[in-house]
């Protein structure tokens, strides 16, 4: 038998070659299947195992490869190799998804969408986790479950709840920022390709002397913004629920390879101290007319996975992989994320879930970790599983060490008011986005949150409309009041402090 028929013989998973892959082992041609049939097991028992759990957010991604390319020096600030000269490449893996829904949802909801991006690093593997969106709904990771529960399925109609979203929505008014970009058209993108990502988080850059500078991250789509209006998307989830896992691969492979341009915003730990806003409250943005874009480089998406569940599925990112020249900043729903995500990823694909090609380092990787399940490695074979140890070579190289963050103040451990005297204007951002929409923009978003609202129902509609109107009033006065007219609410009686529904 030649090495070519070797190669391609149809094997069980342990190597054993086989003939009967179609018809099981019977008593008779007409008797009961044998228990002794071991492929019928071995192909039942794997199907029954195909599916992993879905994430629990982020559920239904696409995603592809591609590279990252430095266009401009940036040195002064970090000295992370990805961005060490222009010219240098780096090998990415980006995944586009929804937040919300199932893995069976539609890629049209109405609904953020994640942009995460894996870069491949001499350094080992940087993850950025991010959105299309520059906030997010909540500052503290404290009420992550609670906020996702809103936006999943009621508990008792195991349907979407309007009502749950709403409520949750009006009593914290924090959201208002990202809700209203949410009820704009930029809440329907019409691909992936047409819209902007966001590290969304404050990050921070490191440079070669050990200086501290605070970050955010921009990649600007260089295909343009396209959004679906609501009717619009609403026709899509239809037509195609997988349009935009389809445009993407379409468009890579036909060579219409996307693209953004890398931008960052910089802010020294003086400035910090000082900004009008707390620049790590990823419920607000950073004014850049007081921080400008810098161009730092382009992201380009030329390689299909060849196998979808194998990367797309199984890439596991998670913000506490970061490299040196790069750090977090005390961004509270950050630090909150740098523990939630890589537990999920061990918990949805396991303990060695960095041994999946799609999440392995390509360069040398060290360290004492052994056994779990799918170890895939050797495990560390006969070397030692402790440091420090008298029998290898391993170091940990003081000068990947990091400086101290200085936070200005007096640390104390303590439960702090999120929404404390100074922290709590919710409402200067919400307004300042809508007053820059084109009154075309102005009224689609108002008509996306008229039609959101209407599915508010139960004894306490009424409550949440008020209190969620109050919000949009505070925001803009031209904004509660075409919400208000829409839902048909007689805003009379808003002089007294009371709003009444019709």
């Amino acid at each position: 038998m030649s090495d070519q028929e070797k190669n391609t013989r149809l094997t069980t998973a342990s190597g054993t070659p086989y003939y009967e892959h179609e018809d099981s082992q019977t008593a008779g041609p007409r008797g009961p299947i044998l228990l002794q049939d071991f492929i019928l097991h071995e192909k039942l028992a794997h199907f029954n195992r195909e599916r992993i759990p879905e994430r629990v957010v982020h559920a239904k991604g696409s995603g592809a490869y591609g590279t990252f390319t430095v266009t401009h020096d940036i040195t002064r600030y970090t000295r992370a190799k990805v961005f060490s000269e222009v010219g240098k490449e780096t090998r990415v893996f980006l995944r586009f998804s929804t937040v919300g829904g199932e893995k069976g949802s539609a890629d049209s909801e109405r609904d953020p969408r994640g942009f995460a991006l894996k870069f491949y690093t001499e350094d080992g593997n940087w993850d950025l986790v991010g959105n299309n969106t520059p906030v997010f709904f909540i500052k503290d990771p404290k009420k992550f479950p609670d906020f996702i529960h809103t936006q999943k399925r009621d508990p008792y109609t195991n349907c979407k709840s309007a009502t749950m979203m709403w409520d949750f929505w009006s009593l914290n008014p924090e959201s208002l920022h990202q809700v209203l970009i949410l009820m704009s058209d930029r809440g329907t993108p019409i691909s992936y390709r047409h819209m902007h990502g966001f590290g969304s988080h404050t990050f921070s850059f490191i440079n070669a002397e050990n200086e501290r500078h605070y970050v955010k991250f921009h990649f600007k789509t260089l295909q343009g913004i396209k959004n679906f209006t609501d009717e619009e998307a609403t026709r899509m989830k239809g037509l195609d629920p997988d349009q935009a896992q389809r445009d993407l691969v379409e468009s890579i492979d036909k060579g219409d390879f996307p693209r953004w341009a890398v931008k960052v915003q910089i802010m020294t730990e003086a400035e910090a101290a000082t900004y009008k806003w707390n620049p790590f409250d990823v419920t607000k943005v950073w004014s850049q007319k007081d921080f400008p874009l810098l161009d730092v480089g382009v992201l380009e998406l030329n390689e299909n996975p060849d196998n979808y569940f194998a990367h797309v599925e199984q890439v596991a990112f998670a913000p506490a992989h970061i490299v040196d020249g790069i750090s977090f900043s005390p961004d509270r729903m950050l630090q909150g994320r740098i523990l939630g995500y890589p537990d999920a990823q061990r918990y949805r694909l396991g303990a060695n879930y960095e041994q999946i090609p799609v999440n392995r380092c390509p360069f040398a990787t060290n360290n004492y970790q052994r056994d779990g399940g799918m170890r895939v490695d050797g495990n560390g074979g006969s070397k030692p599983n402790y440091y420090p140890n008298s029998f290898d070579n391993i170091y940990a190289d003081e000068k990947y060490k990091q400086p101290a963050e200085n936070l200005g103040q007096n640390v104390v451990a303590d439960w702090y008011d999120r929404n404390s005297e100074g922290e709590n204007d919710h409402y200067t951002q919400p307004g300042d986005l809508f007053r820059l929409m084109t009154p075309e923009e102005k009224q689609n978003t108002i008509s996306n949150i008229v039609g959101a609202m209407q599915g508010i129902s139960g004894e306490k509609r009424d409550l949440i409309i008020n209190r969620q109107l109050c919000h949009f009033f505070r925001a803009d006065i031209s904004l509660g009041l075409g919400v208000a007219q829409g839902l048909g609410v007689d805003i009379t009686q808003h002089a007294t402090g009371t709003i009444h529904t019709n």
